[in-house]
């Protein structure tokens, strides 16, 4: 019985830590998008990015800006949640629903970056808007 019950809390953990941050699922879609583009699929990227992203952004360009931006950093080493902020405005953007997730990252060739990861409820998921790196 002790057994059952501590398997039913080790389920229910991971829940409970989303319910206490309302934007841990902004984080863990910016988290799987980054993954996307780690693994150089650039083009998947951009075709699972926002409308808002797709609508600014050309495919090729996104292609050509993030391959060569990311290629001269190296592969990611280590890469961990540093916050995010829910907003409904955010400047040059149409009112919306949008998280500001940032993560600090090691890549091979840069030994600390910050990773920030702009991200909108598009269609009911949380979908990349945007992508900076410092």
């Amino acid at each position: 019985m002790k057994l059952i019950f501590a398997l039913v809390i080790a389920l229910l953990l991971p829940v409970a830590a989303q319910a206490a941050d309302p934007a841990a699922p902004a984080t863990e879609a910016a988290r799987s998008w980054l993954g996307l583009i780690d693994a150089g699929s650039y083009d998947r990227s951009w075709t699972q990015a926002s409308a808002l992203f797709r609508q600014r952004v050309s495919q090729d360009q996104w292609g050509g800006m993030v391959k060569s931006v990311r290629e001269s950093l190296g592969a990611v080493v280590s890469r961990e949640p540093a916050g995010a902020q829910l907003a409904t405005t955010l400047p040059g953007a149409p009112d919306g629903k949008y998280a500001v997730v940032k993560f600090t990252t090691k890549f091979a060739k840069k030994a600390s970056a910050t990773e920030t990861v702009t991200m909108m409820m598009d269609g009911g998921t949380w979908k990349a808007a945007g992508y900076f790196i410092q």
